[in-house]
């Protein structure tokens, strides 16, 4: 047996030492990046969180089979959406009359798109150690609980992202190749509008390979033939006036600084930022696993604050910070194809530093990056606990305020009832411009009242779309479909 000196000893510790460190970051962010995935898919169904927010009008509309004319004649430029999710589940209530499957499967198809995504950008990525999935999997981790529940289409962009971020670079140089290039870079332009400034993301990446590169030059093509089609879109696709008007509203305060003045975002960013001082503070100390020490030391203070401190709800604030995805997915996709271009020996030698901390990172570094992915999940671990928690709550409200012989005919009818009289403890979970269509599907499609928001100022559906609905021969009960026509005409 080789016998070890001292020095040779201590080297081949500290060398075992960093491979361990290597292989345990990436593992720990595909076990997260897979076990949120997984989660969405199962807890969605469960949980019925394809009736949160505007989830529950879409519902609606999946389950009277009009879709399209609905809603999504006004949002041509997500397409994609319609086309994945709620199409497939209305074929489905036209095929068994059942509205409860076509909603159940609408939920499931939605929220196991995580999932679906992860898979396809592990079969399209060719580079060593597969680093664009590992990347996938760490931003599926970090930022989709952030909007988990509300049916935010970015949820989808984020999806369709990661794979064409693969196929962008490792498809090959055929005609099979190009197409499986160009649908994955349609199929994400037309998954929301802010998902243009992911495609400029994806360019970007591939500009490192060269502007005369055959993968930037296809991509770019792309992009010209895709915008020309979104221009064709909205020329033949034009939302109504009701809606246009609401939607420039939305996209101005789409990048809005206060979106991230939230409890959640605040939490996590302190958490991370007070993990990072006493991590280095330990550590130049001496200690010995300062970075174990630091995460134990966070986790104990987490847990004090959620038992003694915490007072919020992360509910409706879901739908604003898919701002955040916007934003992290395109900077996240940059650093994966640097690490992955570093391994082909392709990248600009002027980014030494970040490829060198990107491909080959310190044990200290590795440990501390993988403290603070921990430290996040924790905190999105039990932030959706609580969420998924006061659904529950907020649900079993509503339907028995459908089901109650309460009223409020200031409303408009006698049949209305108010939203206010939910318990204000419940308020966070409120969206205003869906609680109608949430009371009549929560009531198995037989409310006795329709519950109303009378704060609400946006509404859904024409007198003209909703008198259509209520004369055509559907599963849905004709006296649910009356309720929603009164309410509709009272406003539009």
């Amino acid at each position: 047996m080789r016998r070890l000196g001292p020095l040779t000893g201590a080297a081949e510790m500290r060398s075992r030492s960093q491979i361990l460190s290597d292989n345990v970051l990436p593992r720990l962010v595909v076990v997260g990046g897979l076990g949120w995935s997984l989660a969405f898919a199962v807890l969605a169904p469960l949980n019925q969180l394809e009736l949160y927010g505007d989830g529950a009008m879409f519902s609606y509309a999946v389950a009277v089979r009009d879709v399209w004319a609905y809603h999504w004649h006004n949002i041509s430029g997500r397409t994609s959406v319609y086309l994945l999710t709620l199409l497939p589940a209305e074929t489905l209530v036209r095929m068994t009359a059942s509205p409860w499957i076509g909603i159940t499967a609408y939920g499931f198809l939605f929220n196991a798109l995580p999932l679906l995504g992860l898979w396809l950008t592990y079969a399209a990525d060719q580079s060593r150690g597969r680093v664009i999935f590992v990347y996938a999997c760490g931003s599926t981790a970090l930022l989709c609980p952030l909007v988990f529940g509300f049916p935010t289409e970015m949820w989808l962009a984020h999806t369709i992202f990661w794979p064409a971020l693969a196929l962008s670079h490792y498809a090959r140089r055929t005609v099979a190749g190009g197409a499986s290039v160009f649908v994955s870079w349609l199929l994400l332009a037309f998954s929301h509008e802010g998902a243009f400034v992911l495609l400029l993301g994806l360019l970007f990446t591939l500009a490192l390979r060269g502007f005369r590169s055959a993968p930037f030059l296809r991509g770019a093509v792309s992009l010209i033939l895709i915008l020309a089609a979104a221009v064709v879109a909205k020329v033949f696709f034009p939302p109504d006036a009701y809606y246009a008007d609401a939607f420039v509203r939305a996209a101005l305060h789409f990048f809005d600084p206060e979106l991230f003045k939230v409890e959640v975002v605040i939490l996590l960013m302190g958490a991370v930022a007070a993990y990072a001082v006493l991590g280095t503070t330990l550590s130049l100390a001496g200690l010995r696993h300062a970075c174990i020490v630091a995460l134990a030391f966070m986790l104990v203070l987490i847990v004090g604050y959620y038992l003694c401190c915490d007072k919020s709800i992360h509910a409706s604030s879901r739908y604003y910070l898919r701002t955040v995805l916007v934003i992290v997915t395109p900077l996240l996709g940059g650093l994966a194809a640097i690490a992955a271009l570093t391994s082909e020996g392709l990248t600009d030698g002027r980014l030494a530093w970040l490829q060198r901390t990107l491909v080959s990172p310190s044990h200290q570094l590795s440990c501390a990056v993988a403290s603070m992915f921990v430290i996040v999940l924790a905190i999105h671990l039990v932030e959706t606990g609580k969420f998924l928690s006061r659904w529950s709550d907020y649900r079993a409200a509503v339907t028995s305020l459908a089901a109650g012989n309460e009223s409020d005919p200031v409303l408009g009818n006698p049949q209305f009832v108010s939203s206010q009289r939910l318990p204000p403890t419940l308020a966070p979970l409120a969206w205003f411009s869906t609680v109608p269509y949430l009371s009549v599907i929560l009531s198995n499609f037989s409310p006795e009242r329709l519950v109303i928001d009378p704060q609400g100022n946006y509404f859904w559906l024409s007198c003209e779309t909703a008198t259509r609905t209520r004369d055509a021969k559907l599963a849905v009960p004709e006296h649910a479909r009356e309720l929603v026509r009164i309410y509709s005409c009272l406003h539009r």
